[in-house]
């Protein structure tokens, strides 16, 4: 730290801008949503992990759940995605941001008639991919995971279930 506190870097700072371009954001589509891992946390230093999840109309989405160790952040891009803040259901609408610190129960959907897309942001950057990358191999693979085995896939992601 320098004298100001502030994080101080040899000379001038340092050189470590990273460019991801689009081909080469991996891309997991699962029939209802398509989700863009953008910035996972090992991209980003495990400071952040940014995805952009596209919703298919009446594609469902997250139930009632809370993470420990990381919060969550949405905004909405395109469409209506119905959020729950742990009481009630509400809309977001194209430009709406809904924050999440740890803890918070919530939820979110997508049941209009009509596509919606979102960002989702994670703080720190946990590698939240796998949750996601898991949930569309049991998706696609067709298997059916018993309550103890859900429980299970949950808990290995810091999701608890409300």
């Amino acid at each position: 730290m320098g004298e100001s506190g502030e994080m101080s870097y040899p000379g001038r700072g340092e050189i470590s801008a990273v460019l991801r371009r689009q081909d080469d954001i991996p891309v997991l589509d699962d029939g209802s949503n398509v989700m863009r891992l953008v910035a996972p946390g090992s991209v980003t230093r495990r400071q952040f992990g940014l995805f952009r999840r596209d919703m298919r109309p009446h594609a469902g989405g997250a139930q009632p759940h809370f993470h420990r160790t990381f919060s969550e952040s949405f905004y909405v891009l395109d469409g209506v995605v119905r959020f729950y803040d742990g009481e009630h259901w509400f809309d977001g609408r194209a430009g709406d941001f809904v924050y999440v610190p740890k803890g918070g129960i919530h939820a979110f959907k997508a049941d209009t008639d009509r596509p919606s897309s979102m960002l989702i942001l994670f703080a720190p950057g946990t590698p939240r991919e796998r949750f996601f990358e898991e949930a569309a191999d049991i998706r696609a693979s067709g298997r059916k995971l018993s309550d103890e085995q859900w429980t299970a896939f949950y808990a290995r992601h810091d999701q608890t279930m409300v």
